[in-house]
């Protein structure tokens, strides 16, 4: 018994000592997950960190509780000077807040984005969060699975976020096959076409159509031969009729492969959009003008930016939206102004949807997490909202009130980081400051416009169409729609007619009955579900 006694202390020393370790081992894994997806990342969600006196998450402790991680983005256009600084910048803002982060921000050409994110994606490669649109990869790139779904994520890490979406309700277009793929922007606007030309040159050439006095396809053709036979030797637009011959016969492109449908129809039949009458008309108007001079040569495959071209005297004519109407353009030169006519003003036309602007997280993602966090914080920080969109304050930008503008001898074509391109997805309404862009309540005029009666909701906003049924035929119908519709679209076609008529035939044998058939199921679905 005494023996017993003496090893007793001995034993309880051991035991005491493992648990210990025991404890230490689990506390170390908990802080040092590496992929920042589980209970090492939690800890710097600012939402569960403890408050400081200003209520915001007291950061000293969080902030080192997290491993560093660094987020990959890419956006749209060219990368502007002071892009690295102003995300430093950045990187040092959220850190103080409790979010252990630095950002590796990169840029695509808008020329080359689509086939690009695509190209990556196929690739396998691993980045954090891209700028996407339905004008540009983003269907595709939700349809081959390209995104990371944030069902279970976006309310636990970006619950501010998620509570602006379900008040909007746009979470809806964001979700394919009952997987939210992407995160919308909040804004409202309708982008029916307006002819836009450079006043200062009809001026001067003695040209002076009234403002809103150009109204159909027929009054713009002669309008454009005037301002060619004025500037004979000087390119002129980039812009094709099509989109024009849509609006007038009220047609909504799906943004579904060259598919579409007529508003009159309550039905809501897709159709191949080169079936349509309208198609040959435009496409025998985009020869005259290349033939003519109209179109430029190099149009087709022009990569650099139009709305860069526009701004530094490039084009002399271009159709846009009533944002860049009543926008200020930017243009290089002061001497430059611009004069409009809304086309087609009594016809209908759809309000943009929600994925026209869109932040999307990579499957291949290590840090979803973070890059909901930081989303979540951009929600409610008007302080973080300065430094992303505008810069550092007297390096990239200066306030006049509550007006960001340029520092001095800077404008849109010279500027260092404000008018970022892709900036758009990560729009706030609530923080969004006048600009030399946009002035003092231009979001709350541009909604009003987009409410005006002849501009309407498609009745198939928010369907997305899956593809998993069609993807050989879909492939095929791409690849001729770039082989043989672009020629047609910017007048190259040496013979109209037959250019026409071989596209139909082509795209028939590659499908497009199963195309049709499939896209029709799930648009019927989608209908007799909002009923």
């Amino acid at each position: 018994m005494k023996k017993m006694r003496s090893k007793l202390p001995l034993l309880l020393a051991i035991v005491l000592m493992l648990s210990l370790v025991l404890s230490a081992c689990s506390s170390g894994n908990d802080n040092g997950n590496s992929n920042g997806n589980s209970s090492g990342s939690e800890t710097g969600n600012s939402t569960n960190a403890a408050k400081d006196d200003s209520g915001n998450a007291a950061a000293d402790n969080t902030a080192k509780e997290q491993e560093e991680v660094t987020l990959k983005f890419y956006f749209g256009g060219d990368k502007k000077a002071a892009t690295d600084e102003v995300w430093s910048a950045v990187s040092d803002y959220v850190k103080s807040k409790g979010l252990n982060v630095k950002f590796d921000i990169n840029f695509i050409p808008f020329g080359d984005f689509k086939d690009k994110m695509l190209v990556m994606a196929a690739s396998g490669d691993k980045w954090d969060m891209n700028f996407d649109g339905d004008w540009l990869s983003y269907k595709q790139m939700a349809a081959k699975g390209s995104y990371m779904a944030l069902n279970d994520l976006l309310p636990k890490y970006a619950p501010n976020l998620y509570k602006k979406y379900q008040e909007q309700g746009t979470l809806a277009a964001a979700t394919v096959n009952g997987q939210i793929v992407g995160l919308p922007w909040t804004m409202s606007m309708n982008q029916r076409k307006y002819a836009v030309w450079r006043v200062d040159l009809t001026d001067k050439a003695g040209i002076t159509p009234a403002v809103d006095s150009i109204k159909t396809i027929e009054d713009l053709d002669a309008f454009l031969h005037q301002l060619k036979e004025a500037y004979p030797k000087d390119k002129l637009s980039r812009s094709t009729p099509l989109g024009i011959y849509m609006e007038r016969d009220e047609w909504v492109d799906l943004g579904f492969h060259g598919m579409g449908f007529y508003l009159n129809d309550p039905d809501v039949k897709i159709q191949p959009v080169e079936q349509q009458p309208f198609y040959k008309e435009a496409a025998l108007m985009a020869k005259k003008w290349y033939d003519d001079g109209i179109i430029n040569r190099d149009a087709m495959i022009d990569k650099e930016d139009g709305a860069a071209q526009w701004r530094n005297g490039k084009m002399f004519y271009t159709d846009s939206s009533h944002e860049w109407v009543y926008a200020n353009p930017g243009f290089a030169d002061p001497s430059y102004k611009l004069s409009s006519s809304l086309l087609y003003p009594d016809k209908k036309y759809v309000n943009r949807t929600a994925l026209a602007n869109v932040m999307a997280i990579n499957r291949n993602s290590e840090h979803a997490d973070r890059v909901l966090q930081f989303l979540d914080m951009l929600e409610t920080d008007k302080t973080l909202y300065d430094l992303v969109q505008y810069g550092i304050e007297g390096k990239t930008y200066v306030l006049d009130g509550e007006t960001a503008n340029y520092p001095e001898g800077m404008q849109t074509t010279t500027s260092n980081y404000m008018e970022w391109g892709g900036q758009w997805a990560l729009w706030k309404p609530q923080f969004m400051r006048p600009n030399p862009a946009y002035g003092k309540d231009f979001w709350v005029k541009e909604a009003e416009f987009a409410a005006l009666p002849v501009n309407v909701n498609s009745p198939v906003d928010g369907l997305f169409i899956s593809e998993d049924n069609i993807k050989n035929e879909v492939a095929k119908r791409d690849q001729a729609i770039e082989e043989f519709h672009k020629p047609i679209e910017y007048g190259n076609a040496k013979d109209v007619d037959k250019a026409v008529a071989d596209y139909i035939e082509k795209q028939k044998a590659n499908g497009l009955d199963k195309i049709i058939a499939e896209a029709q199921k799930q648009i019927d679905e989608y209908l007799a579900a909002k009923k």
